[in-house]
């Protein structure tokens, strides 16, 4: 059965313009999700809104969005309102510009949506966009109202269709300076630096999410069918951190062994030892 869209509408670049579809590209539907339930009768919980300072529960019609302005004090948004000062959907998807894909920086990605052509007629101008950001080896920047929101998307070819992505707002993105202020400059011993290269080449290997596991998401699911089972599911241990005493031990051992690897100085008068022994054994 084929995907349903998320959005139809029409990609726009210059005079061309096509009918396009979006399709989620990832999505948490397979995740383990609980219910809330009453300890002692075992039924499903509600969720409701509560006044909070007469205690009672609050109907539908009678709920308002507010803004609060100060301690205690809301500006009060009725349904209209908010519709109405929301852009409207025009449906179009209109490129702005083109930029390369290392311009990008991806901290600002968001959430990715597959692009493909919403009828047959759409295929060749489709094609020719996807055909030439992949040629010029660009993204493409372009700009809708996208689920009652204004949304920038940065699209790039995948596949035979684009994928894009929606773009964080800058003033949703706090500064880096903020997380990394504390962390102090230090500078490495050399062996150090050798042997974290060394574990570094051996274990170089190609992006593949096929081979990544959701850890969490087994766990719970262990756990479930262990309920359901009666049986007991044991926790696992936590790894042991790292001391800074230790890190140079550890390194070696992830290198694979107690010697460090030879520096290239070292490697260099070896490799003129045995020329020499070489053109005496001759």
């Amino acid at each position: 059965m084929a995907p349903r869209a998320n959005w139809k509408g029409f990609l726009k670049l210059g005079e061309l313009n096509c009918a396009v579809a979006l399709y989620t590209a990832a999505s948490t539907s397979e995740r383990v999700s609980f219910h809330m339930l009453n300890r002692k009768t075992g039924n499903r919980l509600n969720r409701e809104f509560v006044d909070s300072d007469t205690g009672t529960a609050v109907e539908r019609d009678d709920q308002v969005k507010g803004y609060e302005v100060s301690d205690g004090r809301y500006v009060e948004l009725e349904p209209e309102e908010v519709a109405a000062a929301v852009p409207e959907a025009d449906k179009m998807l209109e490129i702005d510009e083109f930029v390369a894909c290392s311009d990008v920086d991806d901290t600002f990605f968001d959430k990715p949506y597959y692009i493909a052509p919403a009828d047959s007629q759409s295929g060749e101008v489709f094609a020719l966009v996807r055909e030439g950001l992949e040629k010029s080896k660009v993204a493409a920047v372009a700009r809708t109202v996208l689920f009652r929101r204004y949304r920038t998307l940065l699209i790039r070819p995948h596949g035979r269709g684009l994928v894009a992505n929606t773009l964080a707002y800058d003033y949703e993105i706090r500064p880096s300076t903020e997380a990394f202020e504390g962390i102090a400059a230090r500078r490495m011993e050399k062996e150090m630096m050798e042997l974290a290269g060394h574990i570094i080449k051996t274990k170089m290997g190609h992006f593949d999410p096929a081979e990544f596991d959701d850890r969490y998401e087994s766990a719970l699911a262990e756990l479930v069918k262990a309920k359901i089972e009666g049986r007991k599911v044991r926790r696992p241990k936590a790894p042991k951190q790292t001391r800074p005493a230790d890190l140079l031990e550890a390194l070696r051992r992830s290198a694979g062994g107690d010697e460090k690897p030879a520096s290239g100085t070292a490697r260099g008068n070896a490799k003129k030892r045995a020329g020499t022994s070489m053109r005496k054994a001759g």
